[in-house]
C-alpha cells in the first residue's frame, strides 16, 4: 500500500532525508537525470526557509521504502511565469506501470498554489500521463549555454 508524503520548509528536512531523496532521484531518472549534486541543490531550494525560495517534494512509499519522488520549486513570480517549476519526478522502476506517477502529479497538483510548469524531454514515457493530466506545450524552450 502507497503511503502519500509532503515535505516543505516547515517540515526542516534533515541533511539524511534529503540523501535518501536525491539519490533515489540519481538512480530512478537514468539518461532524463542530472548530477547528484545539482539534485542536492534543487532540494536545498525547495525545502529552504528563506523568503525568496520554497517549494516542497512530494514522496510515495511502499514499505518503507520510496516508490517516487517529485520536487517542486517556487518561482517568485506568477501570471507570465508560473509559480511553480517542477524539477524533478521520477518512479522506481519496479514501480512504473502502476498508477504511481498518477498519484504523485494529482498530489502535486492538488497541493501546489498557482500555475506548474515542467519541462519533458519529446522522447519521455511520461509526456503522455502530463498530457493526459491538463499540461500542454505552449513554448518552445530555447537555452543558451555559456
Amino acid at each position: 500500500m502507497l503511503k502519500i508524503e509532503t515535505l516543505t520548509s516547515k517540515d526542516q528536512a534533515t541533511f539524511l532525508q534529503k540523501k535518501e531523496i536525491s539519490e533515489f532521484l540519481f538512480v530512478q531518472l537514468e539518461q532524463y537525470g542530472d548530477p547528484i549534486d545539482h539534485i542536492l541543490k534543487c532540494l536545498d531550494y525547495a525545502l529552504n526557509q528563506a523568503e525568496d525560495k520554497g517549494g516542497f517534494v512530494v514522496m510515495a512509499r511502499e514499505a518503507g521504502e520510496i516508490a517516487g519522488a517529485v520536487v517542486v520549486n517556487k518561482t517568485g513570480m506568477s501570471g507570465y511565469i508560473p509559480e511553480n517549476i517542477l524539477v524533478y519526478i521520477a518512479v522506481d522502476a519496479s514501480q512504473r506501470g502502476k498508477g504511481v506517477g498518477k498519484t504523485l502529479m494529482q498530489t502535486v497538483i492538488d497541493f501546489a498554489q498557482g500555475d506548474i510548469a515542467l519541462h519533458v524531454e519529446p522522447d519521455n514515457p511520461a509526456k503522455k500521463l502530463y498530457e493526459k493530466l491538463g499540461f500542454s506545450n505552449k513554448y518552445l524552450e530555447m537555452r543558451l549555454k555559456k
